[in-house]
């Protein structure tokens, strides 16, 4: 996904948790500075018909709380789709996708990796 945002305009936050979570934000709700996987566990449910409307769930999820969130980092969020509970989840590697990212605050040095799963596969 690309890297150049040019759908939103605020400036970068200046504490890392905050930056973090715009980062997130920015990758959740625009799929920009990332990458979306979706696991087997919802294609094989789910076929690829309902992929668009799990995402767009994940793109409008707001139920952040100390116990989903509890490092404001806007990293995870669940819900349930058709009888079936949906977790999301960010993680942070570094730029050649081997390891964690030394600093998922800095762009510069993370990549971003938005998993759409089944609860049962977490």
């Amino acid at each position: 996904m690309d890297d150049n945002d040019t759908t939103t305009h605020a400036p970068m936050p200046t504490s890392r948790t905050a930056r973090i979570a715009h980062l997130n934000d920015r990758l959740r709700l625009h799929l920009k500075g990332g990458q979306l996987a979706v696991t087997r566990g919802i294609l094989d449910l789910y076929g690829g018909v309902y992929v668009p409307e799990i995402v767009e769930r994940v793109r409008a999820f707001d139920d952040f709380t100390a116990d989903n969130d509890p490092y404001c980092e806007k990293d995870f969020g669940a819900f349930d789709f058709l009888g079936h509970r949906i977790n999301w989840k960010i993680d942070y590697y570094d730029l050649d996708m081997q390891y964690r990212s030394t600093d998922p605050a800095d762009p510069a040095v993370t990549i971003r990796l938005l998993t759409v799963m089944l609860a049962a596969e977490y």
